[in-house]
């Protein structure tokens, strides 16, 4: 119905089935892969599937699909294939069911050539952030990875759906998509400067010593906050005497507080 809506012809098979159970197009080695799997699957059959030959990298928890997508994904790659898939952020870092391993095979493997963290309200149907992972056989860049915190990025169109620009912006910078492809296209090109708070390359020695956890902002850190000018001891001054103005209003509430329960019969 997707591709139908849209005007594109694709061959699904000579019937309906199931992506994992029967896999119609077993000997399938595609160039491109874009997927937006359903975020953290449970009960997606795993007891029938013990010993899939999908199954390179480990067999995937029972309880959550991710892995078992993205090596379905892995496997059914030609040998310059490339994926772009949209996941829950619990597949950058989770430990449990054996995910851990999974990722670092993953990984030590060189197939993670960029992850983007993206910002909450993007989908019409769920709210949580989510990543874009980018997963490449024969990547240019060979041992390294892009990380990019987009978490920041977008526009409210309304109160509960972002969106992100294009084209060149009104003041002449690039619209987010845009400026999102062309440090992916520098990155690959070998040309990408890193901007703090936005963007870095790590190797897999240095992913190895994050203990194979893509999370984006272990490795694009804060970005730099400008000098406002104001002289660190005046600033703390001020600061602390904020606070303390805070903690004597807290103290008033408390009163409050305590003084209405008590007149309806609750003490503390």
């Amino acid at each position: 119905m997707n591709m139908v809506i849209r005007g594109i012809d694709a061959d699904f098979g000579p019937y309906h089935a199931d992506t994992f159970f029967n896999d119609i197009h077993s000997t399938l080695k595609a160039d491109f892969i874009m997927a937006n799997p359903p975020f953290n699957l449970s009960n997606w059959g795993q007891e029938k599937l013990q010993e899939d030959k999908r199954w390179k990298y480990g067999l995937p928890p029972a309880g959550n699909a991710n892995f078992a997508w993205i090596q379905h994904m892995i496997h059914h790659l030609a040998p310059n294939g490339k994926i772009g898939l949209v996941l829950a952020n619990g597949a950058l870092s989770s430990q449990t069911g054996g995910e851990g391993d999974i990722r670092k095979g993953i990984i030590e493997d060189d197939l993670i050539e960029g992850i983007v963290a993206l910002p909450t309200q993007l989908f019409y149907s769920v709210t949580i952030p989510v990543t874009l992972w980018f997963i490449s056989k024969n990547k240019k860049q060979k041992g390294k990875t892009l990380f990019i915190d987009a978490r920041k990025m977008g526009y409210m169109v309304d109160r509960k759906h972002r969106d992100f620009t294009e084209g060149i912006q009104e003041d002449g910078t690039l619209g987010d998509i845009d400026l999102l492809a062309k440090t992916f296209e520098d990155f690959q090109n070998g040309t990408l400067e890193e901007v703090k708070g936005f963007c870095a390359i790590a190797d897999i020695e240095a992913i190895a010593k994050q203990d194979y956890i893509l999370t984006p902002g272990r490795y694009v850190g804060i970005e730099e906050q400008e000098d406002d000018g104001e002289p660190f001891e005046e600033k703390m001054t001020r600061l602390t005497n904020e606070l303390a103005g805070m903690f004597a209003k807290s103290h008033d509430l408390e009163e409050e507080i305590r003084r209405k329960l008590g007149a309806i019969g609750y003490e503390i």
